[in-house]
Parts: C-alpha cells; structure tokens; sequence
C-alpha cells in the first residue's frame, strides 16, 4: 500500500487552497514574525465550559501570554471564566458573546476554541483569516469538508493550528509508538479503539426554554436555527448527543482514541472504507419505560470497522454500562472489569501494546506478561506556544492535518450509521452481513460481545433491534463515497447565512 504523505495529500486534493481567492474576511497580520522570548502573547479564549475551563487555567499559569479575552454567547458562563482568568493572573479579561469582535482586534495573536463542535471549523477558518493562529479542540470539524477547509486555511494564511488531541505529547504514547515502529511487539497491521464511557440519557425529548442570558442565535451560528426553544433538558454539553450541533462519543471522545490508533499504525491517509452497526438503546430499559423517547438522535452503541487496504482499525463505542463487563479479553488487558475502558489495543505478531489511559501504556508479549510500560504527561498547550513564536508550523505535535484525519473517523462511521439508521436488523442478520465484510478483526466475535453488552444492559434486540449501516466506499483523495448517493448528501451539511464555512478551495 502506497500511504500519501502530509506535503502530498495538501498537493493533491487541497492544492487549490494554495491559490489566493480573494481577500480575507479579516483585516489581520497575513504572516507574523517570529515573536521575541521577552513578548508576551495576547490570546483569546472562545468557549469557555468544559474544556473551555482546561483553556483558561492552563493558560492563566503561563508567564508567557495573557489572556485578553473571554467569549461566551452565555453571560453567566462568560462572567465565571473572566473571574477565573483574574482570580489566577490579578487581571481581569474583557468579555464578548461574538467572537468576531476578538478577530477584528490585530493586537490578538491566538485564539483556543472549545466551542460546540458546529462552530469548531467556522471559529478556526475566521482566525486564521484574521491572521490569529489557532488551538481548536477535538474534533476538529463537525463534518469532512470543514476539516479540509481548515488544512487549506493553515496552509494559504501561514497559520500554527492545533487540534487539541493532547496525547501526541504524551510520552508515553510518543514512546510506544516509537516502540512499535522499531519492531517492538512484532509487526502491527490491525488496532481496536475503545470508547467504554457511560453515558447516561439526556431526559425526555421535549420543548424546554432557553436559557435567558443566552444568545441562542450566536450559539446556533452555522447550524440550522430551530426554535427558541430546546429539545433536550440541558443545554450545555448535551447537545452532543444531538446530531445538529454535536457527532456522538465517536466524535467527543473519540477523537483522541482514533487519533492514537492511526498514529500507531503510521496511517496518514483516509481508510477506503467504512460500514458501522449500532443504535441508541437501553434508556427504555433503564426507565422501565418501553415509550421513552431520549432527546438525543445520536448512537450510544456502535461499531466501526475501517479498512485501509494491508491495515484496519475497529472502533467500538459503548454508552450503557460497563461495569461487570463479560469481555474477558478486553478486561484483563485494561487490568479491570468495573469503570470505563477508554484506550487503544494494537495486535502485534509478537504481542500487544495497550494505551490504558492519556499517560500510560503498557506492552505484553505473546503469553500475555507484560514486557514494557510507558509512562509521562506532556505540555500540548505548550507546543502550540512554542510553535506560535517560531513560526515552525512542523513543530506541532497535533496539526490540522492530523485532526482533520482523526475526526474523519468519526464522521464516516456516523454517515453509514446514519445512512443504514432505519435498516433494523436481527443478529443473525448481522452476522450474515459481517461475514462479507473485508477485516482483521474477528467481526463475529466482536459482533457477539456487542450483543452481550446489549444483553447485560437490559436491551431485547429483537423488539428494539440495532442497525446496520451500508458498507461505504471512499476516495481518500477526492474525499467523497464512491457507492453511495445518500452518503453524499449528508457528507457536508447546509450553513445558515452569515455564518457559512468556506471550502478548501475557498478559504
């Protein structure tokens, strides 16, 4: 298998983006210099719950920038982190619900976004075109286009963007994967993702209102303008469970485990296909309610098998509970059978290395006794800094290009799943179609755990069967199904004016 470079996947189908459009929406620094050591960087924190948060007191540690601004389209949320940035620095930022005010101020040197993933590749494609470097929290993009649009956007303006998947510099990881390239557990053609994380129901759908110091027609931005009204209880972090706003744990968190499988497995490239089975079941069971309706439309349950030609990854996700967990296998390489099993497993001709948690990885030889352990937390945040004075966009440990890949996964394993959503099949139905499919994983076995999970969770597959998504074919190049016309459609999704994401070729 031939694997296309970064320099050839941007020559390929993202070199019209090297081709200046038109001016940027921006007026901003087209190519900064490289900042002096004595310089402090003004930045500007855009999002600020959840990881938002991680964003503001990292950040606000730092001796080497300030930060100047807090965006938030809620007050009170906006309001919390201001007293945060002056609670650890003694200085107080200054707070605006539109992030189009910090872009127009070219005192700005970078932004960080935590935003809701539907305003992830908007928020990183107007900075850059301001000329503002960019930290864009995973996944990187809500869709495929957008992150190419972002690759594209990085390359035409001389921007540093980071993708936070943080466990590119990790040492343990950076570590392991040295390990395995130098032959470390054999040779390495096949790696299972794991995403055990429960994920309990959103509440009831319904029409709930909207929080009164909220600026619901900035949140929603590039994403289709309901009502004034919710669907779900919550609404922050439960939209993403809701597919206009957010792309299910598979693309949460995800991201980061994807990322490690490819990585691991030197794969910078597309897979040249997909197909993903699942369902967002269990909640009826958990209320003893057979009419529950939950307020997210997003699976909680599903597996992915991607095919790279001579290589594959799986990528199992799973949002009921796994305590007491009857996968023998995956218990005793993740050391417990309670909690969450968040991680990477790479099968190895002689042994298995296992990514148990962000800073720790541990390798078994093919007797199943451990042989190695990898160990070590790294500065993410501090890369991107580092890399935001220098100038040296191939210093980062996590780029566009690299996010964009990784969160690709996700939105090709949603596509089929949404794509197949309604074709409701029986396991030994299941079975028959996974027989066909091209893998090296045992679908079956993993089929029959993903089964038994149902089981264990209280789900009746036969009166609330799971579906099975088409098996996708995909061009990594042109970036579009090559089999599939309904995959096509929902490949990029419709933008609300003013708020429109360019494509590549128009950044």
């Amino acid at each position: 298998m031939v694997q296309r470079t970064r320099r050839e996947f941007l020559q390929g189908s993202l070199s019209a983006a090297a081709v200046l459009w038109a001016a940027p929406m921006f007026s901003g620094r087209a190519g900064a210099q490289a900042a002096s050591a004595n310089d402090k960087l003004l930045c500007a924190v855009i999002g600020c719950n959840g990881r938002g948060g991680d964003h503001i007191s990292s950040l606000s540690r730092r001796k080497d920038c300030e930060i100047a601004y807090i965006v938030d389209v809620d007050e009170k949320v906006g309001e919390k982190g201001c007293n945060a940035v002056e609670k650890n620095t003694g200085r107080r930022p200054k707070w605006v619900k539109d992030m189009r005010q910090v872009f127009d101020d070219k005192s700005i040197n970078f932004i960080t976004t935590a935003t809701p993933n539907h305003w992830h590749a908007l928020c990183g494609v107007w900075a850059m075109q301001a000329g503002k470097d960019a930290y864009i929290e995973k996944p990187i993009c809500h869709d495929i286009p957008e992150g190419a649009a972002l690759v594209a956007a990085a390359k035409k303006y001389g921007r540093i963007c980071q993708v936070g998947t943080q466990c590119r510099s990790n040492p343990a990881v950076q570590e392991a994967v040295k390990f395995m390239a130098a032959g470390g557990i054999g040779q390495v053609n096949f790696a299972r993702g794991l995403c055990y994380k429960r994920r309990k129901s959103i509440g009831a759908l319904g029409d709930y209102p909207i929080p009164a110091q909220v600026d619901f027609n900035l949140w929603s931005g590039p994403a289709r303008y309901t009502t004034p009204k919710l669907t779900r209880p919550n609404f922050h972090y439960d939209w993403h469970w809701q597919r206009l706003y957010g792309n299910a744990d598979s693309g949460n968190q995800g991201p980061h485990q994807a990322d490690i499988a490819r990585w691991g497995l030197g794969l910078n490239r597309h897979p040249n296909s997909v197909i993903c089975y699942g369902g967002r079941l269990g909640y009826q069971a958990e209320r003893k309610d057979p009419n529950y309706v939950d307020a997210g439309d997003t699976a909680n349950t599903e597996v992915a098998i991607y095919d790279y030609g001579d290589k594959c990854i799986v990528f199992e996700t799973r949002g009921l509970s796994v305590d007491d967990s009857a996968d023998e296998e995956i218990n005793k390489l993740f050391g417990k059978a309670k909690g969450n099993k968040i991680g990477v497993v790479f099968y190895g001709t002689e042994g298995v290395l296992v990514q148990r948690e962000y800073t720790y990885c541990i390798a078994f030889d093919r007797k199943g006794d451990p042989i190695k352990e990898f160990k070590g937390g790294g500065d993410h945040f501090g890369n991107f800094i580092q890399a935001v004075r220098s100038r040296q966009a191939e210093t980062l440990n996590s780029d566009a290009f690299q996010g964009h890949l990784s969160a690709a996964l996700a939105h090709l394993a949603n596509i089929s799943y949404y794509v197949g959503e309604k074709n409701k099949v029986t396991v030994a139905q299941a079975k028959a179609l996974l027989e066909k499919i091209k893998s090296r994983d045992d679908n079956i076995a993993t089929l029959n755990r993903t089964v038994q999970h149902f089981k264990d969770n209280g789900v009746d597959l036969d009166k609330t069967p799971m579906s099975m998504g088409p098996l996708l074919q995909f061009d990594p190049q042109k970036e579009v199904f090559t089999n599939s016309a309904a995959a096509n459609k929902i490949l990029h999704r419709q933008y609300r004016k003013p708020f429109v994401c360019p494509t590549a070729k128009k950044v």
